[in-house]
């Protein structure tokens, strides 16, 4: 059935709101972007004269394309090689959503993308749809096809699971910029002891090469380890030259609205280090150098350009 001009309107018009729904429930923005597109083949293939409350079908259709991904995504996580971490956004970017508010910010930090992955499908479609989009329990019930009730007691121990006991700092973009420059000058320092006052005691590092990269398989825990870690990881060697084909640049960036490093070599971003900011210190250290996961923020970066890099490393 061929799409009235009102009818594409529409559903373009619910285009952005729906992919950051379903970056925020996936974790990636390339899974995001082909659930959009399913939910708009679905779109066009329905009865649409008899859907009454076309924003609300979307959001269901999503919602449940979502849901299946998310049953096959934790499959294909078992065989996954070290360890998963989100996809890396660039601030700005459309696929972030709505920021106007303390909880949408909050819930598309990696910290909290991260965090999310304990949670049972139900759980993160609750979580984010009520924390990130302000949906009642009811509209959240009728598109989960559960009682309100249930889903009251969803959301409640989804806040439990994706509670660390530890509020994020929010910053501003100059703030997150000269938290990173501070970041870098320690890590290229040779020094440890910067680094060690930077991070909190029990920080964590955890890195995803996808098996593409090398990449550490298991989280590192505690500052000086970390702080030891990182001066090994940012030490220059022909070696790192001769993987990278040469010298990367640095840059300080904001990305998924924290602080972040972004690595950058021959016009592609090679890695992105996202840092936790707390009243503790930085809290944790998200390392995605996984190719797969850098091609959205690549061209993002791209764009968004020129750039003024912090340091060549290397």
């Amino acid at each position: 059935m061929v799409l009235s001009t009102h009818e594409a309107d529409l559903f373009e018009g619910c285009r952005g709101r729906l992919a950051a729904i379903a970056y925020r429930l996936l974790g990636s923005a390339g899974d995001a972007e082909d659930a959009v597109q399913d939910t708009y083949l679905r779109w066009h293939a329905a009865d649409r004269g008899r859907i009454e409350t076309p924003e609300a079908w979307l959001t269901k259709v999503l919602t449940n394309v979502c849901l299946d991904q998310l049953t096959s995504a934790r499959a294909k996580r078992e065989t996954y090689v070290g360890q998963w971490l989100p996809e890396p956004v660039l601030t700005g970017d459309p696929m972030l959503g709505p920021a106007d508010t303390a909880e949408q910010r909050e819930s598309v930090s990696l910290a909290m993308l991260t965090l999310m992955e304990r949670l049972s499908a139900n759980e993160r479609v609750t979580y984010v749809l009520r924390e990130a989009f302000g949906y009642s329990h009811r509209e959240i019930a009728e598109i989960l096809d559960l009682t309100e009730s249930n889903c009251q007691q969803i959301y409640r121990r989804a806040k439990q699971h994706v509670s660390t006991g530890r509020s994020r700092t929010e910053v501003d973009a100059d703030t997150a910029r000269k938290l990173v420059e501070e970041f870098l000058a320690a890590a290229l320092s040779g020094d440890t002891q910067p680094l060690v006052r930077m991070l909190a005691g029990d920080a964590v590092s955890i890195a995803d090469g996808g098996g593409r990269v090398t990449a550490r398989k298991t989280p590192l825990v505690g500052a000086l380890g970390i702080a030891r870690y990182l001066h090994g990881l940012f030490r220059p060697t022909e070696a790192k030259r001769a993987v990278v084909g040469g010298r990367p640049a640095v840059y300080a960036a904001v990305v998924n609205g924290g602080p972040a490093a972004l690595f950058e070599f021959d016009g592609r971003v090679i890695g992105v280090v996202c840092l936790e900011a707390t009243a503790d210190g930085v809290a944790a250290i998200h390392l995605q150098v996984n190719p797969d996961k850098l091609e959205r923020i690549t061209r993002q970066w791209a764009a968004a350009g020129p750039h003024r890099p912090f340091a060549q490393m290397w």
